[in-house]
C-alpha cells in the first residue's frame, strides 16, 4: 500500500471502538473541501487552468470538476501536489489536530 493511501486509510478509519452503534466515519467530520483548496493554490501561484490541465494531462473541464470535489483520490491528489509543489495531505493533518483539540475540550 502506498504511503498516501495508507495515510488516508488510517485517517479515515471508523472511530469509536469497533462495529455497531457509535462508530463514526471520521472523513465525514472533516471540513476540508479539497477542490477549493486546490483552486485557491492554483490562483495563489498565478497559474491558469489551461497550464494546470496540460501538466495533469487532462482537459480543462476535468480541472473544473476537480475544483468542485469535496473529496479526491489519493493518487490524483499526489499528482496535483507534485504539479503545484504543495503537499495537500498536510491539510488533513492540520484538520486532525484541530478536531482532536476540539474533542478534548468537550470532555
Amino acid at each position: 500500500m502506498q504511503l498516501s493511501r495508507l495515510f488516508l486509510f488510517l485517517l479515515c478509519r471508523p472511530r469509536g471502538g469497533g462495529r455497531g452503534g457509535g462508530t463514526k466515519d471520521y472523513c465525514t467530520a472533516m471540513s476540508i473541501h479539497i477542490g477549493k483548496e486546490i483552486e485557491a493554490e492554483l490562483r495563489r501561484q498565478g497559474r491558469g487552468v489551461t497550464w494546470f490541465a496540460q501538466r495533469l494531462h487532462c482537459d480543462r473541464t476535468n480541472v473544473y470538476n476537480i475544483f468542485k470535489r469535496e473529496g479526491i483520490d489519493t493518487i490524483l491528489l499526489q499528482r496535483i501536489g507534485a504539479v503545484l509543489n504543495r503537499n495537500f495531505f498536510l491539510l488533513y493533518c492540520q484538520e486532525e489536530i484541530k478536531h482532536t483539540e476540539d474533542n478534548s475540550t468537550d470532555v
